[in-house]
């Protein structure tokens, strides 16, 4: 483990500070666009409160932070015979690749010696995660799709002069809300597929050699999947972008 063999402090440090950049990044995404910030209004349930719904979030991020917090203070209160490798496998066990490359790479060497064993199971956590984005896209693409209709009726209104503007309001400010919970999404997946990719490089760097070209493959239909996700939101972004209530 030649990434983590330090002084004790510095791992539980970098252990802590690897899951925190996650949630920063995942607290800080957006559209780039104001409209989206600050509006009030809770996001649609099928976002938050689904069974989907923790797996690229922050608040899911923020329990994978806790468990990991949990084991790995434990191996520090504790006295098993590696301390650092303790340390490890509570952070990776509960967080997975969000826990960072270096971190994720390490902890599958020290496990598996098998090259083609471990490159196996991280191709399988790929395949996972794909999957997970999937089922995301299609809670995702509900809540799109409904949003678009909202848009083309007060797009109508605003035609045939019919428009209730304080509905109206109301309607937007859940469409804006619905963005920016669907672009945190976004981050967290964009994320993995990060972390994933260097990893993937760490393992080819090393022994992997063409071993890992299965896993690129992986990564790649994983890397299309969030991307498909993101022209569906920005399309969703666009229709939002020309409603003017003045």
């Amino acid at each position: 483990m030649k990434h983590v063999r330090s002084h004790l402090p510095r791992v539980l440090l970098g252990l802590m500070i690897s899951v925190s950049l996650v949630l920063a990044g995942c607290a800080n995404n957006g559209t780039g666009s104001s409209m989206l910030g600050g509006s009030g209004t809770d996001p649609d349930p099928r976002l938050t409160k689904s069974t989907d719904s923790s797996f690229f979030s922050t608040s899911g991020l923020t329990a994978c932070a806790a468990a990991a917090g949990v084991g790995i203070l434990a191996c520090a209160v504790a006295s098993p015979s590696d301390k650092v490798k303790c340390m490890v496998v509570a952070g990776i066990a509960a967080c997975g690749v969000a826990m960072g490359a270096n971190y994720y790479y390490d902890y599958r060497r020290s496990k598996y010696s098998n090259t083609a064993q471990r490159l196996q199971l991280m191709n399988d956590d790929v395949k996972a995660d794909t999957e997970k984005v999937a089922q995301r896209t299609y809670t995702l693409q509900q809540v799109i799709n409904d949003d678009k209709e909202r848009i083309a009726g007060i797009q109508k209104s605003i035609k045939t002069k019919t428009l209730d503007k304080a509905k109206a309001q109301q309607e937007i400010a859940s469409v804006d809300s619905n963005l920016a919970q669907m672009n945190k999404d976004l981050t967290g997946m964009r994320s993995k597929v990060a972390e994933y990719k260097k990893t993937a490089d760490l393992e080819r760097a090393s022994d992997g050699g063409t071993q890992v070209t299965a896993i690129d493959g992986e990564i790649s239909k994983m890397n299309s999947k969030v991307a498909s996700l993101q022209k569906e939101v920005d399309g969703l972004y666009s229709q939002r972008q020309a409603i003017t209530l003045g």
